[in-house]
């Protein structure tokens, strides 16, 4: 059985853009949900994002859906990393948020936007953890929070090279996401174990997808391929210019301090000078700069 890698546009749409099930099951594994809060429902959402502003480009997102008590869910797989992507999120939840009322309706019927980033790269290299929450919390007293925005990343390539010790359900998933690929010709017997899980197995059988899809599906990872190729490039460019600008900016500071050393003792040479002359000490320190101190150690 040869099946097709969940992390890619046409995989990740159709298992969980067109199953509510699997939907509710990724959400509540990865979700900062407390007990209680778990998600029953969900009814998607058009995963395209309009602007206010007609000049403004519309935003598409992977997934948006909403529950039965109105809150709203934006689930997106993010290949390639940029600092940028942070900014798009915060604006579409923010966008999201807005939306909910109509002029004449009250502020205490806003619902909370919980937006899910699954990103395949590290962006946080100095952190360990994959897991990474955002919200609006009191500086001084983090247990003060203003809800409304919760904005989760999980950096993919952190998991895959740590031990499972997250929540069962969580650890599942991610293990979908991060261990099945066109190489896998055996799935792990504890992702087959779950029927949640299983069902997003069976979605990725390539018999599943037609040859048209195939070929988009194809086509999709070349795209990737080319602007991870471009980045890298750019960067290194990035990088050799900045060595080189490095380097010419500390010849520059040497050439100086080696001028400003000679000058110095410069002023030095005429000092002792003009003291074997039998010149005063201030009639010295007028001519080189140099205070009296300096010139009695001479």
């Amino acid at each position: 059985m040869r099946y097709l890698d969940p992390k890619a546009d046409l995989t990740f749409k159709r298992v969980f853009g067109e199953h509510p099930d699997l939907v509710m099951s990724f959400l509540n594994a990865l979700l900062p949900l407390n007990e209680g809060e778990e998600i029953t429902d969900i009814e998607y959402l058009s995963p395209e994002i309009v602007p206010d502003h007609p000049l403004r480009k519309n935003s598409i997102v992977d997934v948006r859906c909403k529950d039965r008590k109105g809150r709203l869910f934006i689930v997106e797989m993010q290949m390639i990393w940029s600092p940028e992507y942070q900014q798009r999120v915060l604006f579409n939840a923010s966008k999201a948020y807005v939306r909910q009322l109509g002029k004449k309706e009250e502020y205490k019927l806003l619902q909370p936007v919980y937006s899910l980033n699954l990103i395949n790269e590290i962006f946080e290299p100095e952190l360990d953890g994959y897991y990474h929450y955002y919200k609006m919390v009191h500086v001084e007293h983090t247990e003060k929070v203003i809800d409304g925005l919760h904005l989760i990343f999980i950096e993919l390539p952190k998991f895959a090279s740590r031990a499972y010790q997250a929540k069962r359900m969580q650890v599942l998933w991610l293990r979908y996401l991060t261990e099945i690929s066109e190489e896998t010709r055996e799935v792990p017997q504890e992702l087959l174990e779950n029927p949640e899980v299983k069902k997003a197995v069976t979605a990725l059988e390539e018999s599943a997808f037609t040859d048209a899809q195939l070929l988009g599906y194809d086509d999709f990872w070349d795209v990737i391929r080319t602007e991870i190729t471009r980045v890298n490039s750019a960067e290194r460019k990035g990088m050799k210019k900045g060595i080189e600008k490095g380097i010419e900016k500390g010849i520059e500071k040497g050439i100086e301090k080696g001028i400003e050393k000679g000058r110095e003792e410069e002023k030095r040479t005429i000092a002792r000078n003009l003291k074997q002359i039998g010149a005063t000490t201030e009639m010295i320190s007028n001519a080189t700069g140099l205070s009296a101190e300096e010139i009695a150690e001479l």
